[in-house]
């Protein structure tokens, strides 16, 4: 019985574990996306005004707030990829793997003390239907010894 309860916590602490690691990455990747879509932001204004200041002045500064545009646009691209890189299932494979074995363990606990169960019943069965041929084998055995003790002195 201590080794179920033992398994029940390992199983308990491992679901801990995997929610926390869950949180995490949604946490990072929520700051990712968040990032991504303020420099998205900033790109498609800086795209607005470079096309704006494209039609009503020179060439140069509307370059120029291109290249800034195109730059945040690459960042956003940059985050968006690094946030969609964050995978849960690497980071709590070795947790995962500890609480499968521990569930297994239980398991077989369980079918070893179901197994313990079944035959103390169908002994008490036994007994029920036949209290004499229970107790002959131990009774038998008692009653042998005792006789060749006795043929020996």
């Amino acid at each position: 019985m201590n080794r179920i309860s033992r398994n029940i916590s390992i199983v308990l602490r491992a679901e801990r574990l995997i929610a926390q690691r869950h949180l995490a990455v949604l946490r990072r990747q929520t700051g990712l996306m968040a990032a991504a879509g303020i420099a998205a932001g900033v790109g498609l204004i800086m795209l607005n005004v470079s096309a704006y200041l494209a039609l009503s002045q020179t060439m140069s500064p509307p370059s120029a707030a291109l290249i800034v545009a195109l730059v945040n646009m690459a960042l956003a691209i940059l985050l968006v990829s690094l946030a969609n890189k964050s995978n849960v299932e690497q980071e709590t494979a070795p947790v995962t793997e500890v609480r499968d074995m521990a569930l297994e363990d239980i398991e077989a606990e369980m079918r070893a003390f179901a197994g313990e169960a079944k035959a103390t019943a169908d002994a008490v069965k036994k007994m029920a239907s036949d209290p004499f041929g229970a107790i002959a084998p131990g009774v038998a055995g008692t009653v042998a010894k005792a006789v060749i003790k006795n043929l020996k002195s």
